[in-house]
């Protein structure tokens, strides 16, 4: 049994150490932002809720969204773990989702925090080119394409999210720090967080993380 949540900031390989530790541990990575879309496609009552603050531009309230993922952490894949990714990212928010898995009768087990240079993250973001067409991902530098800007997969043009251009990618890398650092201590404080160096190869961060979780 391992509860577990991926803390990490943006571009330190959260989503995919959640494929990998899902895949090894037989548990859903359960991420947050999907969850959220899948609510509000099924239609359900907090679906409908959270609906209404995403077209209006708002941010869903931490309430509905811990109700969201009350209803996800109940279903049959979950009951014998789970791998939280995207959530909690505030001390409030890690209040709310204490006080519902203790009403389900749950607790976290693990917290686990891959953190990485803050200019090995801009370095990692701000080159990242995605494909117009088809959507792949390169890297101007780790990953180029054959052609300067042409996806060698489709042909498409590759283009920079304006969320990875640098200056956004410091703004983003500076709000998850403020965020972040609180909730750090929370964890830290129950005894259950874990730091993990993120600036390796995706094989050998996930080994230490299984390491660190399963205290071997």
């Amino acid at each position: 049994m391992t509860r577990m949540v991926l803390l990490g900031p943006p571009g330190a390989g959260k989503g995919t150490q959640g494929q990998m530790l899902a895949e090894r541990l037989g548990i859903p990575q359960i991420a947050t932002g999907d969850i959220l879309r899948a609510a509000v496609k099924e239609g359900s009552e907090l679906g409908a809720k959270a609906k209404s603050y995403m077209d209006a531009g708002d941010l869903v309230p931490d309430e509905i969204m811990v109700g969201i993922i009350r209803d996800r952490l109940q279903e049959a894949d979950a009951q014998e773990g789970y791998i939280l990714d995207g959530f909690p990212r505030t001390v409030a928010q890690a209040e709310a989702l204490d006080d519902m898995l203790e009403a389900i009768g749950q607790k976290l087990d693990h917290v686990v925090h891959i953190d990485v240079d803050s200019e090995v993250l801009v370095e990692r973001l701000s080159g990242r080119l995605i494909c117009r067409d088809c959507g792949a991902s390169y890297h101007t530098r780790f990953s180029p394409p054959a052609k300067d800007r042409v996806c060698d997969k489709c042909g498409g043009e590759l283009f920079q999210r304006e969320d990875d251009q640098e200056e956004t990618v410091r703004s983003r890398l500076a709000v998850f720090e403020e965020r972040t650092q609180p909730l750090v201590e929370y964890y830290r404080q129950q005894g259950i967080y874990r730091q993990i160096d993120g600036d390796r190869d995706p094989e050998t961060v996930r080994d230490e993380i299984l390491q660190a979780i399963q205290g071997k």
